[in-house]
């Protein structure tokens, strides 16, 4: 197991985004604006509003990241549930009906990656899981229809901090 939490896992991946879009905001974009405004006339030009839109999508996505930045720094481990599902949860399910085992790491909702094994908490099985102990079934309305799951283990993203020291 990792010395890193799934929390310093998050900061690192929004931190390394911040900076290059940062970058891209500051260095690329500036230079590319300067070449497309030196084509002459800015109605008909294509590389100056491709960039202009470009900075307006790095700029949106910048203040949205410095949020979830400030929204993690909020997290309080000392105030989360030991022994039910929760936010960094390493959760294996069973699917009563189709007796398929899923096991998987409840994320943040900006960081969803199946095959990596990550489950948004804002998914429907992320919010069907919330708060599920071990031996609990839970209902999950899904798109294909509603499934039954059985939580069978589950590491709290506070044991895993625990078991790493």
């Amino acid at each position: 197991m990792s010395n890193r939490s799934m929390l310093d896992e998050i900061r690192i991946k929004i931190e390394g985004e911040i900076a290059n879009l940062s970058n891209e905001l500051t260095v690329d974009l500036p230079i590319r604006i300067k070449i497309a405004r030196e084509h002459g006339d800015l109605r008909e030009n294509a590389e100056f509003k491709a960039a202009k839109e470009r900075q307006g999508f790095v700029e949106a996505r910048l203040n949205h990241l410095t949020t979830r930045m400030t929204e993690l720094s909020k997290i309080d481990i000392t105030q989360m549930a030991y022994d039910r599902v929760g936010f960094g949860s390493q959760v294996t399910i069973t699917d009563i009906e189709m007796g398929e085992e899923f096991t998987f790491t409840i994320t943040a909702g900006d960081f969803i990656d199946l095959d990596a094994g990550q489950v948004s908490l804002a998914s429907p099985i992320g919010k069907g899981l919330l708060g599920g102990k071990p031996g609990q079934e839970v209902t999950v309305t899904l798109p294909m229809g509603v499934r039954r799951y059985r939580i069978m283990t589950l590491t709290t993203l506070p044991q895993q901090l625990e078991s790493a020291k």
